[in-house]
């Protein structure tokens, strides 16, 4: 089969833990006999300074084209400043590519568990995936500023809150039936809506879930205690965004975590780690998560086998000690070096 897959490095590290989808994808294509067509566009920092917009317009429409979309990371002090700003391309990409439900599994793997800085007892039979709402909420509200005082409207439609609710739900069917959804709602009127329409989905559509809310300050706070009690995680927006970092430290690092975005047509597939500015050219940035993502692409292009084969591949590299820096502090691995060794480790089952 051959697929057509837009390729957006973006800044910082980015391009360095991008260089991971050809060689990954060239594996994978040789052993499964498929052919990956990858174009790589601009996006955020590298995209204003080229062309003076955060998402270019070759860029959208090549991202509306392809059949799946893979970014790995945006921004950096040097664009803070700036009227535009990096940011402003992805909110504008998964908004145009109406990605709206944000998928963020936690992956577990023995061999770091020094890493986390929980104790084992606690860590032990973590398992869980954060449902993120992505197109709503207060990142695409109205916003104003004004000499003495700024806002940002925080709005919820309750067709919104549907469709993200039944992809969290679905999710829950195929696991342990749990799910746990996440909201202010002894505050705002937005948490008060998403409470009741999730509940309502939840008692018409999936009786056989079990479903708890809980506030998201005390979700905070159990995801440190006791991470094992969850299963899925249904989330607005911006608590889906600190939550989801949150919940990072927990397998040791931002460097493990992989994410897709994805609509009704689209699939948009990046690391939830960011542009990393602090080590950007150095060559010592964790791939894994990159690779981890192009994963979770490749299953979404309903390549279960082959997404297999590079996940067994990347938990392969970790069981041996093939550690970056973020894992191993005294590790004097390459980038380009971790990538070479997944992809030695990916074949078939």
């Amino acid at each position: 089969m051959n697929f057509n897959i837009a390729s957006l490095p973006g800044d910082g590290i980015g391009p360095e833990v991008a260089a991971s989808i050809k060689p990954v994808l060239e594996k994978v294509g040789s052993l499964f006999s498929h052919e990956f067509n990858i174009e790589e566009y601009l996006i955020g920092g590298a995209a204003i300074d080229a062309t003076g917009s955060a998402l270019p317009d070759d860029t959208l429409v090549a991202c509306k084209k392809a059949d799946a979309v893979f970014l790995a990371a945006i921004g950096g002090p040097k664009w803070d400043q700036s009227d535009i700003r990096p940011e402003q391309g992805l909110l504008k990409l998964r908004s145009e590519l109406s990605v709206y439900a944000n998928i963020r599994p936690l992956t577990m793997y023995s061999k770091l568990e020094a890493a986390s800085p929980l104790k084992p007892e606690i860590l032990a039979g973590t398992d869980f995936i954060i449902v993120r709402e992505l197109t709503g909420g207060i990142y695409f509200g109205q916003k104003n500023r004004h000499s003495d005082y700024a806002t940002d409207e925080c709005k919820y439609s309750v067709t919104e809150v549907e469709r993200i609710a039944r992809v969290a739900f679905e999710l829950a069917q195929q696991r342990n039936k749990k799910l746990t959804s996440v909201d202010k709602a002894n505050v705002l009127e937005t948490s008060k809506l998403w409470r009741e329409v999730v509940t309502r989905i939840g008692k018409d559509e999936f009786p056989d879930v079990e479903l708890h809310h809980q506030l998201v300050d005390s979700c905070a706070m159990k995801l440190i205690q006791s991470p094992s009690e969850f299963d899925v995680i249904l989330t607005e927006n911006m608590f889906g965004d600190i939550l989801s970092d949150e919940a990072s430290v927990l397998a040791g690092s931002m460097g493990l975590l992989a994410s897709s975005s994805v609509g009704n047509q689209h699939g948009l597939f990046e690391p939830i780690h960011g542009s990393a500015p602090d080590i950007a050219g150095r060559g010592i940035a964790n791939p894994y998560a990159t690779i981890l993502s192009i994963a979770m692409m490749l299953r979404w292009l309903k390549l279960t086998e082959e997404a297999s084969a590079i996940e067994r591949a990347v938990e392969a590299v970790i069981e041996q000690g093939i550690l970056p820096v973020d894992l191993q502090p005294e590790s004097k691995l390459t980038t380009q070096q971790a990538i070479d060794a997944v992809v030695k480790e990916i074949r078939c089952q």
